[in-house]
């Protein structure tokens, strides 16, 4: 039976919430929209299959089909971010990040990270997370001055605390990163590096971003957000590490991996392997760079001073607006944003000064420079005024007509 006839309820909130993608700007940095191919992957009969291990070595009979999926997809991303190694198999980036510190540390090891206001992800060291419960963090800071890395006080701090291991890669972070320098500093002080590429993967794969494959001890990435594909994750690294790695996942940190997940990562692989994606990442990266002149040109200040990837962090202090107020203002003009912390935020997680925005999502749907200027020019609108009812009722109108010009 269909799931309309299961359960009339879920279709029902399904459909709902398709209705509501369709007709809403989806301007959150971590979100995209997968292809029918690989929502279709993800939804396939694969679903019925345990194979815990890996392929040619399970605990279970019956794989044939499944171990050539899963070599497939390893192929693919070996291939397409150029590394040694893949293991295709985490659930999400937290559990690759997991995977990653059971590799190469032990229990109360210390480590630096980007501190999580500046930038740096939950996995990076919070004292609430896996990171900064099991492990010694050292927090590093962006440069309070001009809101980037630092690199000279990075290494300072490195030489100072002597980490086993150093994190780069962020969910807050618009500029690009110098992974050469990163690894002279974990050269330095023999440290392992580990870069996070979770939100700029897709980037990465369409060379609009720099790759740290070659500089990388370990690489952890997420396959959605600007990869494009379902919702997952995997590590890479050099060939040297892989068993190392393959032995953290399975058996370290779980059980039998999601092989239809698996089988959508291989679709989205071999979406991101052809040319139109390389047009794709290009043009991502050239909306946001468009998205935020245009923002600063009508008096918002960006953090940084702009971006050089996919996403944008706005700082509302200057309009004396929070984060979450702005939030759901433009929420409810069919503009989905997060409120994010800027560095060194007085405000609590859950208020913020600053939004994060990003790109991806609207670029998929076909949006380009044209489009930019006037998402921009509505967000304007609504955060100078955030308490205008009326205004917010208008915009939503306009979002509407904007989305069904660029249908999903």
């Amino acid at each position: 039976m269909s799931l309309k006839e299961t359960d009339g309820a879920v279709y029902s909130l399904i459909e709902k919430e398709e209705a509501y993608q369709k007709k809403t700007l989806r301007l959150i940095a971590s979100e995209n929209y997968a292809s029918r191919a690989v929502m279709e992957a993800t939804g396939s009969i694969l679903t019925n299959k345990y194979a815990e291990g890996y392929p040619k070595k399970r605990y279970y009979a019956g794989n044939t089909y499944v171990d050539e999926i899963e070599l497939l997809a390893i192929e693919r991303a070996k291939k397409l971010f150029d590394v040694g190694h893949a293991n295709v198999q985490p659930h999400a980036g937290a559990c690759a990040n997991i995977a990653a510190f059971f590799a190469f540390l032990e229990v109360g090891d210390k480590f630096m990270g980007l501190d999580l206001a500046n930038g740096g992800h939950l996995t990076h060291g919070s004292p609430v997370n896996f990171s900064g419960k099991w492990f010694k963090p050292a927090a590093y800071t962006l440069s309070k001055e001009t809101e980037r890395l630092d690199y000279d006080e990075i290494r300072k701090k490195a030489k100072e605390e002597k980490p086993k291991m150093i994190i780069c890669g962020y969910t807050a972070y618009p500029l690009i990163i110098d992974f050469k320098e990163f690894r002279s500093i974990c050269d330095e002080v023999g440290a392992v590096m580990m870069a996070d590429i979770s939100h700029f993967a897709g980037l990465v794969a369409g060379g609009a971003y720099p790759s740290p494959a070659k500089y990388a001890d370990i690489i952890t990435t997420t396959t959605h957000k600007t990869l494009r594909g379902p919702r997952g994750a995997m590590i890479m690294c050099p060939e040297a590490n892989g068993q190392k790695i393959d032995k953290a996942v399975f058996p370290g940190m779980q059980g039998g991996p999601l092989e239809h997940c698996i089988a959508a990562k291989a679709v989205c692989f071999h979406e991101a392997m052809q040319p139109n994606f390389k047009v794709y990442a290009a043009e991502v990266v050239k909306n946001a760079k468009i998205l935020s002149e245009e923002l600063m040109a009508h008096g918002l200040r960006l953090v940084a001073g702009g971006t050089e990837s996919h996403l944008i962090l706005l700082d509302l202090t200057p309009k004396g607006v929070t984060g979450k107020d702005a939030q759901i203002a433009l929420e409810e003009a069919g503009i989905i944003t997060n409120r994010n912390t800027i560095p060194f935020d007085t405000r609590s997680p859950f208020v913020t000064s600053g939004l994060r925005i990003g790109t991806a999502a609207m670029t998929t749907r076909g949006m380009g420079g044209e489009e930019m200027k006037r998402i921009a020019s509505m967000m304007i609108k609504i955060i100078n005024n955030p308490l205008d009812i009326g205004l917010r009722s208008k915009i939503k109108l306009e979002v509407e007509e904007l989305c069904n010009r660029f249908p999903i």
